[in-house]
């Protein structure tokens, strides 16, 4: 290895002079066109990027992508993982760079480059990389008879990212990275946990916000949500005549309103956030039309809908299969218009066609029980994430932080508990957080937004990093922990108008004292 980055080192050298000695940063990330050779890989563009402007932008997910971190040194390059599949890479090289690599991850069944999340990473002088996670788009079609496909998507494209990455870097800037990290929510969530289980020698550090852990349930679980409200039309088929069980949109608010008024006050404030979702015991009946009454209430059928959605999904053998959808979830837009409307969830639907079946139609009447206990006997490659044995990953020295939003509309909040306490069971461990810390934000939907301060520089969307410190900033938290050894008691969130909220770490709660909010054991 260090011969042949030797190598590259003099090919590299060899190439500037050949430019006229000329050494300047934007010849030297311009000759990786023609001095890098990593293996099985193929550069595709290089591009010096001299200060902050728009970017072309390849596949069919986005046309442009702002870069607000120039200067940097843009490569663009494809890893032939088989002969059959490959991932699609970036590589964003700033020229202040601090000595460490990020690895950034995807989300839904994706299929596009986290631009959002590079940038993001750049600006913070990481080496920072992106990839397709082997297929172009958000859609699961490609997945269509191509098990490699699904393999990268799995569990592969992470892997490479980190392999050729670290090797890309170090024939750029001439040295290798001092530390690597990575950072990914919701699906990216779901590849951070699956890196420290199946290569945990690949990252120092990971954060994983609101993973899409135990990922055959997940879909199991989404399924049985459509089932509930009587959504079985795919997202891409006429939408039939609307069930008695589903509930319009138009009446969420309503429900919300209710689930408010039996549980805001659970953490001692009545503020319009529930902190402590898994305490709230909705008693939907109290929404129940009275006689000669039908507006602006449920019929007898649709509060059992929504008994069904704030329930567990039970297997037949009496076990959990995956938690209830959490009281206070139900008012972020996502809900009514996405997960609990009107069709079959798209992700479910894909990967139960695309995947699971290898068809091109399937029908999604009679959803069940029966279909999760397939998603889990093919676990199409090995894609679960859900398993406990992380004590490699631990005993190398690896830090994990995850979080997750309690107002999450599609990915149970109290599923990363179900993880944290498998972990904590599997390595006999009361607690994690010698290496693992999970911190639960109240009123945050999916990976960011929500009701209340919830930007503390997750980077899954602009304008999430309101202050620059490991107090405020859940990656920079990650490494102070890696590299100084000094774990993040508390993240503390930023939001509009100077507002501010602590957030406490499992298994620790958020609760009111009369002045503020306070984590007590």
């Amino acid at each position: 290895m260090l011969y042949r980055l030797a190598f590259l080192a003099a090919a590299l050298a060899q190439t500037l002079d050949a430019l006229g000695q000329d050494t300047s940063t934007s010849a030297r990330c311009l000759a990786l066109q023609q001095t890098l050779q990593l293996e099985n890989t193929t550069v595709l563009d290089v591009a010096y990027i001299p200060a902050p402007t728009n970017v072309s932008t390849p596949g069919s997910c986005q046309s442009t992508a702002p870069v607000t971190s120039a200067p940097l040194c843009r490569v663009q390059f494809v890893i032939n993982t088989t002969s059959t599949s490959a991932v699609h890479a970036e590589a964003w090289l700033p020229d202040t760079w601090f000595g460490r690599f990020l690895a950034t991850g995807n989300g839904g069944l994706g299929g596009c480059i986290d631009y959002t999340a590079v940038d993001y990473g750049a600006s913070l002088h990481f080496a920072t990389f992106g990839t397709d996670n082997g297929h172009d788009g958000m859609s699961g079609l490609p997945f269509l008879n191509h098990p490699e496909v699904i393999n990268d998507f799995a569990f592969r494209a992470i892997h490479v990212e980190a392999v050729i990455g670290k090797q890309l870097i170090e024939a750029y800037y001439g040295v290798p990275a001092a530390k690597s990290y990575y950072l990914g929510c919701s699906t990216g969530g779901r590849q951070g946990t699956q890196a420290a289980l199946k290569f945990p020698q690949d990252f120092d550090g990971i954060v994983a916000g609101a993973p899409a852990a135990d990922f055959n349930h997940l879909m199991g679980w989404s399924g049985m949500l459509s089932h509930f409200v009587g959504a079985t039309a795919p997202p891409d088929a006429p939408v039939p005549d609307t069930s008695p069980k589903f509930i319009p949109a138009a009446l969420y608010p309503m429900i919300s309103a209710e689930i408010l008024r039996q549980c805001d006050a659970l953490d001692g404030l009545v503020d319009g956030i529930i902190s402590e979702p898994d305490d709230c015991d909705f008693n939907p009946q109290a929404l129940l039309c009275p006689e000669n009454k039908s507006d602006n209430c449920l019929t007898a059928v649709q509060v059992q809908t929504l008994k069904n959605i704030f329930s567990p999904i039970i297997g037949e053998d009496g076990k959990v299969i995956y938690p209830r959808y959490s009281p206070g979830a139900e008012g972020d837009p996502a809900a009514p218009n996405f997960i609990l409307g009107g069709t079959f969830f798209p992700f479910t639907a894909d990967w139960e066609r695309y995947v699971i079946h290898n068809v091109t139609k399937l029908d999604f009447t009679n959803f069940g029980l029966a279909d999760i206990a397939l998603l889990d006997k093919v676990n199409a490659g090995g894609i679960s994430t859900f398993d406990g044995h992380m004590s490699a990953f631990r005993d190398r020295g690896g830090k994990f932080l995850t979080y997750h939003g309690r107002r999450d509309p599609l990915i149970s909040s109290t599923n990363s508990k179900r993880v944290y306490e498998l972990i904590s069971k599997t390595l006999e461990m009361p607690s994690l957080d010698d290496f693992y810390r999970l911190f639960l934000i109240p009123g945050m939907g999916h990976c960011s937004g929500g009701l209340g301060p919830t930007a503390f520089g997750q980077g899954t969307a602009p304008g999430l990093n309101f202050v620059n410190a490991s107090s405020h900033n859940i990656l920079l938290a990650l490494v102070d922990w890696v590299e100084n050894d000094v774990a993040p008691a508390t993240i503390i969130g930023s939001g509009a108008n100077d507002t501010e909220r602590t957030f406490c770490r499992f298994p620790m709660q958020s609760v009111y004292n009369g002045t503020t909010f306070v984590c007590v054991e």
